[in-house]
């Protein structure tokens, strides 16, 4: 290439290159990180950066949108979940990783980034305009839905995500005295490993929450245990769980239903059941690489597999229903090209049993819905059929409670 190539190439860009093409022979997680990508990953976890508010990933080598964060530029401008970004800036995405993606959709506040979207069954591509904003994502929603019974929406694991939940709880008993609490993980795509033994740790007080392991000779194992002194008992405790619940948030939906501290309810949950580890290459590179699997208090791998619910819900409201009529756009870690396969065998459970009982012709929608025109639709906690099944399943237990045991 030196001595032939039709024009001087660069030898560091050969190199680059070379290490970027070996890494995307890995898995989807694991990637080359060049100067400006690596500095753009070092500010994503505050809690606040610069952005229209989506979480990506790749789906068959195109980038696709996951969530779109509540009252951001993209939900504001009508993106939905499995939305494919077809250019960035007119240029195309092909081809790049997805770090590359995202650094690209970064920029001055104030400034436009142009997205050209493609969704399911549209006869053409569509030119989205976005303002970059200063994204603050308020980890926390709280409401009292009933006298007792209380809602609590956790959307990332930010450095603040236990803290403020811990003074959401007592914020919501200055209302009422807690008999029940939803957790409502649905819309939350995980981030600090940290907060999730945290905020696991609210609601269990010994025991383990995650595990990790590589492979032998590699990252040694890591056993990561609730912390004591901090876990409420005296409340039940619903998770409300689905295809966009991931990483972080599969860690504390499965320890919480591995300690039977609560009962998870929803659809099966996205499947990242692995671990990445960010080396400094120096020079301004980076390399995020993935060095372990992590697996549940009970030894199970949720690597794509996801995790299971104890109590499988239908998924929308019926008003949502009227308003959205669109299609399921559900996109785990199993469609990512590349992911890794989960080989273990010891399963409890068939996730592809339990998926059949969800219905295909839903709307895509939770707490946040789009409509048929792209507009936002706000459905509130009291009124989101979801959340007022997990309330009934809950009082169940003072049902259950006055019979007799036998």
């Amino acid at each position: 290439v030196e001595k032939n190539y039709v024009d001087a190439v660069p030898h560091e860009k050969l190199i680059q290159g070379a290490i970027k093409g070996m890494l995307d022979t890995l898995d989807p997680h694991s990637n080359f990180l060049s100067g400006d990508v690596y500095r753009d990953m070092k500010i994503d976890t505050s809690g606040k950066y610069g952005g229209v508010g989506i979480e990506v990933g790749m789906k068959d080598d195109i980038l696709t949108i996951l969530v779109p964060f509540e009252g951001t530029p993209a939900w504001r401008a009508g993106i939905r979940p499995g939305d494919r970004i077809v250019k960035i800036n007119k240029e195309s995405t092909r081809g790049l990783s997805l770090s590359e993606c995202v650094s690209k959709m970064r920029g001055d506040l104030g400034s436009t980034l142009h997205l050209m979207i493609y969704r399911k069954n549209w006869t053409q591509f569509k030119d989205v305009a976005l303002k970059r904003e200063t994204i603050r994502l308020k980890p926390v929603k709280a409401e009292m839905i009933e006298e007792g019974y209380g809602y609590l929406q956790l959307s990332t694991f930010s450095e603040s995500a236990a803290k403020e939940i811990e003074q959401s709880i007592k914020d919501l008993e200055k209302k009422s005295k807690l008999k029940g609490l939803v957790l409502d993980l649905r819309q939350n795509a995980g981030g600090l490993l940290d907060q999730a033994v945290e905020v696991t740790s609210l609601f269990i007080d010994e025991g383990v929450v995650v595990s990790t392991r590589g492979r032998e000779g590699g990252a040694p194992p890591e056993i990561r245990r609730a912390k004591k002194g901090r876990a409420r008992k005296d409340f039940r405790v619903a998770v409300l769980v689905g295809p966009q619940t991931a990483s972080a948030a599969e860690i504390v939906a499965a320890a919480l239903q591995d300690h039977k501290r609560a009962l998870i309810l929803g659809n099966v949950t996205f499947g990242k059941g692995s671990v990445q580890s960010v080396v400094d290459l120096g020079n301004e590179l980076g390399l995020k690489l993935t060095i372990a699997k992590y697996y549940t208090p009970n030894g199970i791998s949720i690597q794509e597999r996801g995790v299971v619910p104890d109590v499988v819900l239908d998924e929308y409201h019926p008003q949502l229903l009227a308003k959205a009529r669109i299609k399921k756009a559900d996109i785990r870690e199993k469609d990512l090209k590349g992911h890794l396969i989960n080989t273990q065998n010891s399963l409890q459970y068939s996730v592809q049993d339990l998926e059949t009982k969800s219905i295909d012709d839903r709307a895509q929608g939770s707490a946040n819905g789009m409509g048929s025109e792209g507009e936002p639709i706000e459905v509130k906690p009291r009124d989101d059929e979801q959340v007022l099944q997990s309330i009934r399943h809950l009082k169940l237990f003072d049902v259950f409670k006055t019979f007799p045991s036998t």
